[in-house]
């Protein structure tokens, strides 16, 4: 009992320092957009490069670019970001079949916990941006969904990239989620779909704006109030 009570206890310091450690790393950062997408897919391939065209319009649009610091798509988002006007973070993850943080990011944080690591996602992006992925793509992208369905994330905007690999689950959202009330339509309306990088800034850009003129109305009135 005291050798398992004891582990739990480093275990929690553990996680405390991960969380430190991302806080301290990602929040000189901000304004961020999170790049989420394979790692599987290879250089040369077009959604890699798709990736990267996304990864670098929005580093030259002012946003700082945080990937999963591994290869593939979160590859071509950092060196895709390394191509613009700012930096990226990796957020890398350690496996037991270990991913090899990719070269490109201008910072690494190694992470033994995917939800910390995803709390450092969520925490730190005022925009997520989905390219083709599996089941760790589409975890971070449904992990951004609801954190929004349920008010615990701001209305930052989903977006996701390359119409014809996304447009299945897009549609069986709508043909089957939707008609069983599942989710509401405002739900399904979070979800942007696009193949152009331009459009992927505008979307970021108009809500990141609008938030911020949100934002200074609400200090005017805090000061109008007697």
């Amino acid at each position: 009992m005291a050798d398992r009570q004891t582990k739990d206890t480093w275990t929690v310091f553990k996680i405390m320092g991960e969380f430190v450690e991302g806080f301290e790393t990602l929040r000189p950062v901000w304004p961020s957009v999170s790049v989420f997408g394979s790692a599987r897919t290879p250089r040369g391939h077009p959604y890699y490069e798709l990736a990267v065209d996304v990864s670098r319009a929005i580093s030259d649009a002012g946003f700082s670019v945080i990937t999963g610091g591994g290869g593939g798509i979160m590859e071509a988002g950092n060196l895709g970001a390394s191509q613009g006007a700012n930096g990226s973070i990796g957020l890398n993850i350690k496996l037991p079949a270990e991913q090899v943080a990719n070269p490109y990011a201008d910072r690494v944080i190694h992470f033994n916990y995917f939800f910390v690591r995803k709390v450092m996602f969520m925490k730190y992006s005022c925009g997520f941006v989905g390219l083709p992925g599996g089941f760790g793509t589409m975890d971070e992208i449904f992990e951004a969904l609801t954190l929004r369905q349920t008010g615990k994330l701001h209305e930052f905007p989903v977006v996701l990239v390359g119409s014809e690999f996304w447009g299945g689950l897009l549609g069986w959202m709508e043909s089957t989620l939707l008609p069983e009330a599942m989710i509401s339509p405002r739900d399904l309306e979070s979800l942007k779909v696009t193949d152009d990088p331009d459009e992927v800034v505008q979307i970021i850009q108009d809500n990141y704006q609008e938030r911020k003129k949100r934002r200074g109305r609400r200090i005017e009135d805090a000061r109008e109030t007697p």
